[in-house]
Parts: C-alpha cells; structure tokens; sequence
C-alpha cells in the first residue's frame, strides 16, 4: 500500500498506533535508566531533547520562535511546564520502585480524574453516567492496587499521584486551550519544563556509564519521535479518536514487562485494568457525545506526556 496516498485518517491512526507503541517503549527506558540514576538527572535530559525539537519546529512556524510563545495565559502556561516535568520525574521514579505493567495501568486512570477535575475548575456538568463509570475505574484502581493483599506498596501510591497531577495538567491545557494555539501550550510544555528542571537537575547529576549512553539517546529519540507521530495524528484524527487507541500503550507495556523485565501478570491487575479501560472509554464516549451536541467541531480529549 503507498502510505502517500492512503485516506488521511489511515494515516492518522498509523501515526497513532506508532505513538502508542513508541510511548510504551520509552516508559521501559524510563524504567531501566531511573533504576540507576536520578530521576531527575533523567528527566532532564529528556526534556532537553524535548525542548530542543520544539524549538526546531518553532523555527519553521509563521511567526517563529517568538510567534510561538505570544499566549493569553503566561502564568498559567508555565505553571503547566512545571506540572508536567515534576509530574515525568515522579513517575520514573515511580517505574524504577514498582513494576512497569502495573504503573502504566494505575496511570490509565487519568481520564476518570479529568472528569472530576472538571467540574470545579472548567465548570462542567457531569452526568450520572459518567459518575457511575468514574467510581467503577476508581474501583478498577483499587483492585489494581489490592491494599489488603500482601503484596501491596505504599510505592504503588505514586503513579496514582502522577495520574492525578496529569490530570491537572490536562485540565489547565483545556483551559489555555480556549485562546492558545495547540502550538503554543507545546512550547511552553516544553522549554517551560526544560527550564524548571534545569535549576534542579544540574545538583544530581553523576557520570552517566558509557554502556548506559545508548539507552538514553534512545530515551531521547523516543521522546521526539512519539511526540512527532502524535502531531502528525491529530493533523488528521480528532482528540475522541486518538485517545481510545492509546489505551494499546497498556498491552504493549504488559508485552514488554513480562517479556524484559520478568514480571508477572495477576488476576487482580488483569481484572482492574480492564474495569479502569473500559470506565476510561464510556466517560471519553460520553463526553464526546455530550460536546458533539453543543459544538459539532469540537474534540474531545486529554494531553499527552512527552
């Protein structure tokens, strides 16, 4: 098939499984590198990279650089970078204390927190339904989590607070997004993010093993790679589209802890993942229903991590 002249939705949802798959292949660097160094020392060099091709696509924008960073909302806009790197450091240090599998599926409960989120600070109204499913996903994280059992982590908390700062990200996204372009929340995600870490990360860092290089150029490519291929997607796909494919990351993720890692699948993560899935996809459903209604146009959706 000539992938040019394929419909441009096939080529978003290629673009979107690539993203998934890539994601989910940078969340095991993240694991491997945040187990020997610093989550921070990680982060940061993440964002760099990150940071650093924001800016070249800056670069080929109308308005350049300075064009990219005009916004209505500049403290609110750096706020967001600092949320985030903050949010990407805990989570690494989240991967290197607890199994890959699992972290990636407490982590799939941001949706169901973006629902709650939005009530009080973007003012909307949330039916019964959603509810239901929101304390369904809930219950879905408490079964992953399995607090009585006798395997439980208090460590087994942080990807549930990553998934709850995300979730604050997204809906300060949302809120930017009503006079920023999607452009100019990127930018200062990125070179916010990168600065912010920058006056911290320089204190950890520690000679980084020559044998270790190769995993964080990798970690780095994958960053802009996976970020690239979820632009290209939502050239073509609306934010309703995208987001139920990423759901995939969770069974890439699984492949690739069972597969590299030595970790082991229990029923009681098996059976959460799924209810927190399935509650995530009604309540994206349902929200896209709802916005159709008020404005055909519109997309529905969360932001993605780099």
């Amino acid at each position: 098939m000539d992938f040019k002249s394929s419909s441009p939705k096939l080529q978003g949802y290629i673009f979107t499984l690539a993203a998934v798959f890539i994601f989910a292949v940078q969340d095991s660097f993240s694991k491997y590198l945040g187990e020997r160094y610093s989550p921070i020392l990680i982060t940061m060099i993440r964002f760099w990279a990150f940071a650093a091709f924001v800016m070249l696509l800056a670069v080929r924008k109308p308005g350049g650089i300075r064009g990219a960073f005009v916004t209505k909302h500049p403290l609110m806009q750096m706020m967001r970078g600092v949320l985030l790197v903050a949010e990407i450091a805990l989570f690494v240090y989240g991967l290197a204390h607890t199994g890959l599998a699992i972290t990636q599926a407490i982590f799939q409960s941001t949706p169901l927190i973006v629902t709650i989120l939005s009530i009080p600070f973007l003012g909307e109204h949330v039916g019964w339904r959603r509810w239901l499913a929101v304390v369904a996903g809930l219950f879905g994280v408490l079964l992953i989590i399995n607090p009585t059992g006798g395997a439980f982590s208090l460590y087994l908390l942080v990807p549930l607070a990553c998934a709850t700062m995300f979730a604050l990200y997204s809906v300060a996204t949302r809120a930017v997004s009503r006079n920023d372009s999607t452009f100019t929340s990127l930018a200062y995600t990125a070179v916010g993010g990168a600065v912010a870490i920058s006056l911290l990360g320089p204190f950890y860092w520690t000679p980084i093993a020559v044998s270790d290089w190769p995993m964080v150029a990798a970690l780095c490519v994958c960053g802009t790679v996976s970020h690239y291929c979820l632009i290209r997607a939502y050239d073509s796909l609306q934010a309703s589209e995208v987001q139920p494919l990423a759901y995939l990351q969770l069974v890439v993720g699984a492949v690739i802890a069972v597969m590299f890692f030595g970790e082991t699948l229990s029923w009681n993560m098996l059976l959460g993942s799924a209810i927190v899935v399935g509650a995530g996809l009604f309540t994206m459903w349902r929200e896209h229903r709802a916005q159709s209604k008020n404005n055909p146009a519109s997309g529905s959706g969360i932001a993605e991590r780099p």
